[in-house]
Protein backbone atom coordinates (compact mmCIF):
# COMPACT_ATOMS: atom_id res chain seq x y z
CA UNK A 1 0.00 0.00 0.00
CA UNK A 2 2.10 2.72 -1.18
CA UNK A 3 1.17 6.61 -0.40
CA UNK A 4 4.99 7.75 -1.03
CA UNK A 5 6.34 9.70 -3.79
CA UNK A 6 8.19 7.78 -6.30
CA UNK A 7 11.85 8.56 -7.01
CA UNK A 8 12.76 9.89 -3.78
CA UNK A 9 12.85 10.26 -0.40
CA UNK A 10 9.18 11.42 1.01
CA UNK A 11 9.31 14.53 3.79
CA UNK A 12 7.22 15.03 6.49
CA UNK A 13 6.67 17.00 9.77
CA UNK A 14 5.17 17.18 13.53
CA UNK A 15 2.75 19.71 13.63
CA UNK A 16 3.97 22.60 16.13
CA UNK A 17 1.79 23.59 19.15
CA UNK A 18 -0.09 20.37 19.71
CA UNK A 19 2.63 18.58 22.10
CA UNK A 20 4.70 20.57 24.39
CA UNK A 21 7.00 18.23 25.33
CA UNK A 22 10.32 19.71 26.46
CA UNK A 23 12.43 16.87 24.57
CA UNK A 24 11.35 19.53 20.68
CA UNK A 25 8.94 21.91 21.68
CA UNK A 26 10.50 25.45 21.10
CA UNK A 27 9.70 27.81 23.31
CA UNK A 28 7.27 30.40 21.58
CA UNK A 29 5.00 27.42 21.19
CA UNK A 30 3.68 27.55 24.84
CA UNK A 31 2.02 30.80 23.92
CA UNK A 32 0.77 30.07 20.60
CA UNK A 33 -2.56 28.30 19.29
CA UNK A 34 -4.74 26.98 16.29
CA UNK A 35 -4.10 30.25 14.35
CA UNK A 36 0.04 29.04 14.07
CA UNK A 37 -1.07 25.87 13.52
CA UNK A 38 -3.28 26.59 10.59
CA UNK A 39 -0.24 28.70 9.07
CA UNK A 40 2.00 25.74 9.31
CA UNK A 41 -0.32 23.34 7.54
CA UNK A 42 -1.33 25.56 5.14
CA UNK A 43 2.12 26.64 4.15
CA UNK A 44 3.33 22.26 4.51
CA UNK A 45 0.53 21.54 2.38
CA UNK A 46 1.47 24.20 -0.31
CA UNK A 47 5.20 23.34 -0.19
CA UNK A 48 4.52 19.77 -0.89
CA UNK A 49 5.32 18.02 2.38
CA UNK A 50 4.54 14.38 2.05
CA UNK A 51 2.30 14.55 5.38
CA UNK A 52 1.68 15.93 8.67
CA UNK A 53 1.77 14.49 11.89
CA UNK A 54 0.68 14.50 15.09
CA UNK A 55 1.11 12.40 18.63
CA UNK A 56 -1.20 11.03 21.16
CA UNK A 57 -1.42 10.92 25.08
CA UNK A 58 -4.87 10.77 27.07
CA UNK A 59 -3.42 12.09 30.23
CA UNK A 60 0.19 12.95 31.14
CA UNK A 61 0.79 11.77 35.23
CA UNK A 62 3.09 14.43 37.38
CA UNK A 63 5.84 12.23 37.73
CA UNK A 64 6.73 12.87 33.80
CA UNK A 65 5.10 16.23 33.49
CA UNK A 66 8.29 18.40 34.05
CA UNK A 67 9.64 16.33 31.15
CA UNK A 68 6.34 15.87 28.63
CA UNK A 69 4.59 18.51 29.74
CA UNK A 70 0.19 17.92 29.71
CA UNK A 71 -0.60 20.05 26.87
CA UNK A 72 -1.08 17.09 23.87
CA UNK A 73 -3.96 17.48 21.51
CA UNK A 74 -6.44 14.80 20.62
CA UNK A 75 -5.05 13.27 17.44
CA UNK A 76 -8.17 12.81 15.60
CA UNK A 77 -9.56 16.19 16.48
CA UNK A 78 -6.36 17.55 15.27
CA UNK A 79 -6.33 15.83 12.40
CA UNK A 80 -9.80 16.37 11.44
CA UNK A 81 -9.14 20.21 11.60
CA UNK A 82 -5.99 20.33 9.76
CA UNK A 83 -8.03 17.92 7.04
CA UNK A 84 -10.32 21.10 6.23
CA UNK A 85 -6.38 23.95 5.80
CA UNK A 86 -5.13 21.37 3.68
CA UNK A 87 -5.74 19.66 -0.02
CA UNK A 88 -2.40 17.23 -0.31
CA UNK A 89 -0.41 16.47 2.62
CA UNK A 90 -1.32 13.50 4.02
CA UNK A 91 -2.53 13.14 7.74
CA UNK A 92 -0.43 10.92 9.90
CA UNK A 93 -1.18 10.01 13.69
CA UNK A 94 2.43 9.65 14.67
CA UNK A 95 1.78 7.54 16.84
CA UNK A 96 -1.90 6.57 18.18
CA UNK A 97 -1.85 4.95 21.46
CA UNK A 98 -4.31 2.32 19.80
CA UNK A 99 -4.42 -0.52 22.57
CA UNK A 100 -6.27 2.19 24.71
CA UNK A 101 -9.28 2.63 22.65
CA UNK A 102 -11.71 -0.22 21.29
CA UNK A 103 -10.89 -0.29 17.55
CA UNK A 104 -14.60 -0.27 16.38
CA UNK A 105 -14.36 3.36 18.17
CA UNK A 106 -10.69 3.88 16.58
CA UNK A 107 -12.31 2.78 13.42
CA UNK A 108 -15.20 5.23 13.39
CA UNK A 109 -13.15 8.21 14.35
CA UNK A 110 -9.98 7.68 11.68
CA UNK A 111 -12.75 6.34 8.83
CA UNK A 112 -14.09 9.97 9.36
CA UNK A 113 -10.53 11.68 9.08
CA UNK A 114 -10.31 9.81 5.83
CA UNK A 115 -13.39 10.84 4.68
CA UNK A 116 -12.98 14.55 5.49
CA UNK A 117 -9.79 14.63 4.15
CA UNK A 118 -10.59 12.79 0.81
CA UNK A 119 -8.93 9.70 1.68
CA UNK A 120 -5.57 11.18 3.27
CA UNK A 121 -5.45 9.72 6.32
CA UNK A 122 -2.34 7.18 7.26
CA UNK A 123 -2.87 5.70 10.94
CA UNK A 124 0.19 5.50 13.25
CA UNK A 125 -0.04 3.08 15.69
CA UNK A 126 2.11 2.25 18.88
CA UNK A 127 2.00 0.44 21.89
CA UNK A 128 2.77 3.47 24.61
CA UNK A 129 4.50 4.35 27.44
CA UNK A 130 3.18 5.76 30.28
CA UNK A 131 1.56 2.75 32.92
CA UNK A 132 -0.37 5.46 34.55
CA UNK A 133 -2.08 6.35 31.61
CA UNK A 134 -3.01 3.16 30.81
CA UNK A 135 -4.56 1.87 34.55
CA UNK A 136 -6.37 5.42 34.33
CA UNK A 137 -8.35 3.95 31.66
CA UNK A 138 -8.61 0.64 32.67
CA UNK A 139 -6.06 -1.15 30.47
CA UNK A 140 -3.35 -4.18 31.28
CA UNK A 141 -0.48 -2.08 30.75
CA UNK A 142 2.16 -5.24 30.77
CA UNK A 143 -0.08 -7.10 27.88
CA UNK A 144 -0.54 -3.97 25.86
CA UNK A 145 1.68 -5.00 23.06
CA UNK A 146 -0.66 -8.35 23.11
CA UNK A 147 -3.34 -5.66 22.73
CA UNK A 148 -2.39 -3.95 20.55
CA UNK A 149 -1.79 -6.69 17.64
CA UNK A 150 -4.82 -7.96 17.75
CA UNK A 151 -6.12 -4.31 17.94
CA UNK A 152 -4.65 -3.71 14.58
CA UNK A 153 -5.61 -7.03 13.29
CA UNK A 154 -9.62 -5.69 14.24
CA UNK A 155 -8.87 -2.24 12.41
CA UNK A 156 -8.02 -4.10 9.11
CA UNK A 157 -11.27 -5.50 9.33
CA UNK A 158 -12.90 -2.30 10.35
CA UNK A 159 -11.19 -0.12 8.04
CA UNK A 160 -11.66 -2.35 5.15
CA UNK A 161 -14.19 -2.02 2.46
CA UNK A 162 -17.29 -3.86 4.23
CA UNK A 163 -19.93 -1.73 6.04
CA UNK A 164 -20.64 -4.18 8.28
CA UNK A 165 -17.37 -6.03 8.92
CA UNK A 166 -16.37 -9.17 11.12
CA UNK A 167 -13.57 -9.76 13.60
CA UNK A 168 -13.33 -12.32 15.97
CA UNK A 169 -10.45 -12.49 18.53
CA UNK A 170 -9.60 -12.65 21.83
CA UNK A 171 -10.47 -9.46 23.52
CA UNK A 172 -12.47 -7.79 20.57
CA UNK A 173 -15.05 -9.40 18.24
CA UNK A 174 -17.80 -7.85 16.34
CA UNK A 175 -19.96 -8.65 13.10
CA UNK A 176 -23.15 -7.48 11.69
CA UNK A 177 -22.60 -3.71 12.98
CA UNK A 178 -22.31 -1.42 10.61
CA UNK A 179 -20.05 1.51 10.29
CA UNK A 180 -20.44 4.64 7.59
CA UNK A 181 -18.77 6.95 6.59
CA UNK A 182 -16.60 4.15 4.96
CA UNK A 183 -13.04 5.64 4.58
CA UNK A 184 -12.39 7.09 1.08
CA UNK A 185 -8.95 5.10 0.33
CA UNK A 186 -9.34 1.48 -0.80
CA UNK A 187 -8.99 -1.28 -0.03
CA UNK A 188 -8.29 0.86 3.78
CA UNK A 189 -6.09 4.07 4.62
CA UNK A 190 -2.54 2.42 5.32
CA UNK A 191 -1.40 1.20 9.10
CA UNK A 192 2.58 2.25 9.92
CA UNK A 193 3.38 0.84 12.85
CA UNK A 194 5.78 2.46 15.36
CA UNK A 195 8.59 1.38 17.75
CA UNK A 196 11.84 -0.13 17.95
CA UNK A 197 11.82 -2.87 20.41
CA UNK A 198 11.74 -6.78 18.84
CA UNK A 199 8.19 -6.74 19.39
CA UNK A 200 7.40 -3.59 17.39
CA UNK A 201 9.72 -4.23 14.55
CA UNK A 202 8.00 -7.62 14.43
CA UNK A 203 4.16 -6.47 14.58
CA UNK A 204 5.07 -3.75 12.15
CA UNK A 205 6.82 -6.41 9.72
CA UNK A 206 3.82 -8.85 9.82
CA UNK A 207 0.96 -6.57 10.51
CA UNK A 208 1.13 -2.69 9.07
CA UNK A 209 1.94 -1.38 5.65
CA UNK A 210 5.00 0.57 6.96
CA UNK A 211 7.23 1.16 10.15
CA UNK A 212 7.92 4.79 12.09
CA UNK A 213 11.03 5.03 13.84
CA UNK A 214 10.99 6.33 17.44
CA UNK A 215 14.09 7.96 17.09
CA UNK A 216 16.66 4.80 15.99
CA UNK A 217 20.27 6.58 15.19
CA UNK A 218 21.81 6.54 11.58
CA UNK A 219 24.03 3.82 13.13
CA UNK A 220 20.99 1.87 14.21
CA UNK A 221 18.36 2.31 11.30
CA UNK A 222 20.30 -0.37 8.93
CA UNK A 223 19.68 -3.21 11.84
CA UNK A 224 15.85 -1.73 12.27
CA UNK A 225 15.65 -2.24 8.27
CA UNK A 226 17.63 -5.13 7.75
CA UNK A 227 15.47 -6.93 10.74
CA UNK A 228 11.77 -5.97 9.21
CA UNK A 229 13.31 -7.31 5.10
CA UNK A 230 14.07 -10.50 7.75
CA UNK A 231 10.70 -11.12 9.20
CA UNK A 232 8.30 -9.93 6.05
CA UNK A 233 10.66 -12.19 3.59
CA UNK A 234 10.14 -15.20 6.40
CA UNK A 235 6.23 -14.39 6.57
CA UNK A 236 6.64 -14.54 2.32
CA UNK A 237 4.91 -10.52 2.72
CA UNK A 238 5.88 -8.67 -0.52
CA UNK A 239 4.27 -5.78 -1.79
CA UNK A 240 5.06 -1.80 -0.77
CA UNK A 241 6.19 -1.18 2.94
CA UNK A 242 7.00 2.27 4.00
CA UNK A 243 10.40 2.77 5.99
CA UNK A 244 10.09 6.05 8.21
CA UNK A 245 13.14 7.77 9.96
CA UNK A 246 13.37 10.92 12.27
CA UNK A 247 16.22 13.12 10.96
CA UNK A 248 18.35 15.56 13.28
CA UNK A 249 16.64 19.12 13.81
CA UNK A 250 17.62 21.07 10.99
CA UNK A 251 18.88 24.67 10.59
CA UNK A 252 19.02 25.80 7.04
CA UNK A 253 21.84 28.34 6.64
CA UNK A 254 24.44 29.72 9.39
CA UNK A 255 22.59 29.98 12.67
CA UNK A 256 22.76 33.63 15.07
CA UNK A 257 21.96 31.90 18.12
CA UNK A 258 22.27 28.59 19.94
CA UNK A 259 20.29 25.63 18.46
CA UNK A 260 22.00 23.28 20.56
CA UNK A 261 22.87 19.50 19.93
CA UNK A 262 22.51 17.21 17.27
CA UNK A 263 21.48 19.75 14.94
CA UNK A 264 22.60 20.20 11.65
CA UNK A 265 23.21 23.43 9.92
CA UNK A 266 24.83 24.70 6.96
CA UNK A 267 23.76 25.40 3.41
CA UNK A 268 20.73 23.53 1.58
CA UNK A 269 23.46 21.42 -0.85
CA UNK A 270 25.37 20.21 2.49
CA UNK A 271 22.10 19.47 4.40
CA UNK A 272 20.73 17.58 1.23
CA UNK A 273 23.41 15.52 1.16
CA UNK A 274 23.22 14.47 4.54
CA UNK A 275 19.39 13.69 4.64
CA UNK A 276 19.89 12.18 1.39
CA UNK A 277 22.16 9.44 3.56
CA UNK A 278 18.84 8.35 5.03
CA UNK A 279 17.80 6.52 1.83
CA UNK A 280 20.52 4.74 1.67
CA UNK A 281 19.79 3.44 4.93
CA UNK A 282 16.77 2.13 3.79
CA UNK A 283 14.26 4.80 4.62
CA UNK A 284 11.44 5.94 2.43
CA UNK A 285 10.30 9.14 4.13
CA UNK A 286 12.03 11.33 6.93
CA UNK A 287 10.24 13.45 9.35
CA UNK A 288 12.28 16.27 9.54
CA UNK A 289 11.77 19.29 12.20
CA UNK A 290 13.31 22.71 12.33
CA UNK A 291 14.59 24.60 14.73
CA UNK A 292 12.76 28.09 15.25
CA UNK A 293 12.34 30.82 17.62
CA UNK A 294 8.86 32.15 16.11
CA UNK A 295 6.41 31.27 13.45
CA UNK A 296 8.00 33.12 11.29
CA UNK A 297 11.17 31.50 11.26
CA UNK A 298 9.85 28.09 11.20
CA UNK A 299 7.68 29.01 8.32
CA UNK A 300 10.75 30.92 6.53
CA UNK A 301 12.52 27.57 7.06
CA UNK A 302 10.05 25.55 5.59
CA UNK A 303 10.07 27.63 2.70
CA UNK A 304 13.58 27.24 1.95
CA UNK A 305 13.70 23.20 2.84
CA UNK A 306 11.10 22.78 -0.01
CA UNK A 307 12.42 24.98 -2.13
CA UNK A 308 16.49 24.77 -1.83
CA UNK A 309 16.36 21.08 -0.24
CA UNK A 310 13.84 18.86 -0.99
CA UNK A 311 14.85 19.01 -5.38
CA UNK A 312 17.86 17.59 -4.29
CA UNK A 313 16.80 14.43 -2.54
CA UNK A 314 15.92 12.81 -5.57
CA UNK A 315 19.65 13.09 -6.50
Amino acid sequence: MDVLPAGRLGYGMQVPVTSLSTLYAEPWEVEAGPAELRAVARAADRLGFTYLATCDHVAVPVRLAAAMGTTWYDPVATLAHLAAVTERTLLLSHVSVAALRHPLALAKQYATVDRLSGGRLVLGVGAGHVPEEFRALGVDFHRRGAILDETVDALKAALGPEEFPEFHGSRFAFHGLGQAPRPVRTPRPPIWVGGSSPAALRRAALRGDGWLSQGDSREQLPLRVAELRRLRAAAGREGPFAVGALTEALYIGTPGWDVGPRTLTGRPGTLAESLRVYGSLGADQIQVRFRSRGPEELLEQMERFASEIAPLLAE
